[in-house]
């Protein structure tokens, strides 16, 4: 749901933080299993581009929704600026939207007295050409894409102080999720978002908020920082719970012996070890990850499937021209387009679920196909999680052993509760989950994926990632995340959206460095500079300069420096007493290490670049 409102003084209470454009203060939100928000704090300030992280489930849209004003904590307070507008989107795209493209555009307009009807009606053309939106067309019965483009437009086009945004690159195809990235890029109020494409978080967020096991935390740098400084943070914290671990174990150990520990003088190390009970049942462990498998059937034919001039009409509408195709053993196929082209069209053809206007499918042997559906029509609401994975039994078959469905289903990180209750209280990401926890406990050689990376945590995405590099049968992926495209398939279906489509080597990344390689003018085609007596001159190859030529005889002993400090600083961290120190001095160590790593990389991209450089002379 889309939600635009303006907050009046009354809400900014005598605040005890500074507030620039929006903050929370104590901030405590439960449901059951545990506090989703415990007493976490932090604020916006105006023109942050701000990626809230988190597992699936751990309370980000939760956040969002407070900060929206659309749902009250259990405590603390929501800090705003006196006269701060906000838009919302959620994640999920409401059935009841209705009208045309232009009229759902005025409505947030409608009563705005600082714009004039010509101002507005300028400012919805533009907004629609940038997400390309047709405004006469209707939206009832619209693809979640395009119902997508039409919330993401109504948010925009209210330029608030404050943009929430939930998952908004879900099912955008890959060119309006770009277009986004130029808007945001240029957005003068500020942001919050949470998304699962890392390609857009690293094109669009200055700050990373860390949302876990109910704590903020916040990193002020770029995502792939960020991973750097996470990883470093958890591995200090476990090293810390260890040593906490195997001191409570030992004073465990003293005070079972007895007699000493009664004595009045040691009533105060019984109360210290009372305390630290205390402290350990209180402490949140890290989220275990989710551990999977694919598996496997058996071997398919070489000829996985083939398509001759498989052409498909809705009404007026042609979305497949007369198409051939080819599917072999092990093809790693992605399917690229804009929303609406046909490429669900085209896997449900494959799959024999829709008949196509002229052309066949012919399917190969042996086929046992693992599905994956972008919205979970796959999954049953009137079932629970257990009986949408193994009906009404107890157990699944993973690979040669049988196993019970809630060890199972723990392992894809639902708790008892969730696995017997229904599931209509999942989050998106969790339902995604539990699609993968159901394509999984079945063998398949040949997976067809519509969209299986939406709402999932990164963690999870990368896991799937993993999963699919290492399976050796036949993949079939609609997807917009561009890097997952890029780290799983080796060839693309690339749609034009006029019913044609073209086979591409490579991910998405190379379709496109090729695309802008074609159309960029040739080389010949340009006129060629001439001497003064008129012949063609030869293009003269760079050459270094006096300075590049010292920097480059001085790099190998620079590095070889750089590598020193770093193994250095490892040992001093891989002693034994190196997280008995205060806080701040292993915060300090870590961030060292971080720059050390940066500097090492950007010292070898120099080499790199001025080696090339000389060896072109």
């Amino acid at each position: 749901m889309l939600i635009c409102r303006a907050f009046t003084p009354h809400q900014l209470p005598n605040p005890p933080l500074t507030v620039s454009e929006i903050g929370f203060d104590a901030l405590s939100m439960s449901f059951g299993h545990g506090a989703l928000l415990d007493e976490t704090g932090m604020q916006i300030e105006r023109g942050e581009r701000v990626g809230l992280l988190g597992r699936n489930g751990c309370g980000k849209s939760t956040l969002l929704r407070i900060l929206a004003g659309d749902q009250a904590p259990d405590g603390g307070e929501v800090l705003r600026r006196k006269g701060l507008t906000v838009a919302a989107l959620s994640q999920e795209v409401p059935r009841e939207l209705s009208g045309t493209v232009r009229e759902n555009l005025h409505q947030p307009l409608e009563g705005i007295e600082a714009h004039g009807e010509w101002e507005n009606d300028e400012k919805i053309e533009r907004i629609a050409r940038s997400l390309g939106l047709d405004l006469e067309e209707n939206v009832a019965g619209q693809s979640a894409g395009q119902s997508r483009r039409v919330l993401l437009a109504k948010a925009l086009i209210q330029e608030p102080d404050l943009l929430i945004l939930d998952e908004p690159t879900n099912h955008l195809d890959i060119t309006a999720v770009r277009a986004l990235e130029e808007i945001l890029e240029r957005w003068q109020g500020s942001v919050i978002f949470v998304t699962h494409d890392r390609a857009f978080l690293r094109k669009v967020a200055t700050r990373i908020l860390d949302l876990d096991r109910g704590k903020l935390e916040s990193y002020e740098c770029d995502y792939s920082t960020y991973l750097v400084r996470k990883e470093a943070n958890l591995e200090a914290e476990e090293q810390q719970n260890a040593i906490f671990d195997k001191k409570l174990a030992q004073e465990e150990v003293w005070l079972r012996r007895g007699v000493k520990a009664r004595r009045t003088r040691n009533q105060g190390r019984v109360r210290a070890l009372k305390a630290m009970r205390e402290e350990r049942a209180d402490r949140r462990d890290k989220t275990g990850k989710v551990k999977a498998t694919l598996q496997e059937g058996g071997r398919t034919g070489q000829i996985v499937m083939r398509a001759k001039g498989l052409t498909q009409r809705f009404g007026d509408k042609t979305v497949l021209s007369g198409l051939n195709l080819e599917i072999q053993r092990g093809d790693r196929v992605g399917l690229v387009g804009p929303n609406g082209s046909g490429k669900t069209t085209l896997l449900r053809i494959l799959q024999e679920e829709l008949a196509p206007s002229e052309g066949e499918v012919l399917h190969g042997t042996n086929l046992q196909i693992g599905r994956f559906d972008q919205l979970h029509d796959l999954l049953n609401d009137s079932l629970t999680v257990r009986e949408n994975v193994c009906d009404f039994g107890d157990s699944v078959q993973v690979g040669d052993q049988r196993r019970h469905i809630m060890g199972y289903l723990q392992d894809f990180l639902f708790t008892p509760d969730q696995i017997q209750g229904p599931i209509t209280r999942l989050s998106g990401g969790e339902r995604n989950r539990l699609q993968l926890a159901k394509l999984m406990a079945r063998p398949a050689n040949l997976l067809i994926l519509d969209e299986p990376t939406n709402d999932l945590d990164l963690e999870t995405l990368e896991l799937l990632e993993d999963l699919l590099v290492g399976f050796s049968g036949t993949l079939l992926i609609v997807s917009h995340d561009r890097e997952f495209l890029d780290n799983v398939v080796t060839s693309c279906l690339v749609f034009d959206g006029e019913g044609h489509v073209r086979e591409s080597i490579g991910g998405y990344s190379d379709d496109l460095a090729r695309q802008a390689q074609l159309a960029a003018p040739k080389a010949a085609d340009k006129p060629k500079a001439t001497s003064k007596k008129g012949k063609p001159k030869e293009p003269q190859a760079r050459r270094l300069t006096f300075n590049e030529k010292k920097e480059l005889e001085q790099l190998p002993a620079k590095l070889e420096q750089i590598e020193a400090t770093k193994e250095s600083l490892l040992a001093e961290m891989a002693a034994p007493g190196f997280f008995k120190r205060e806080g701040e001095a292993i915060a300090r160590d870590t961030a060292k290490l971080e720059q050390i790593e940066i500097e090492l990389a950007q010292c070898y991209e120099r080499w790199e670049e001025l080696e090339l450089i000389a060896e072109a002379q």
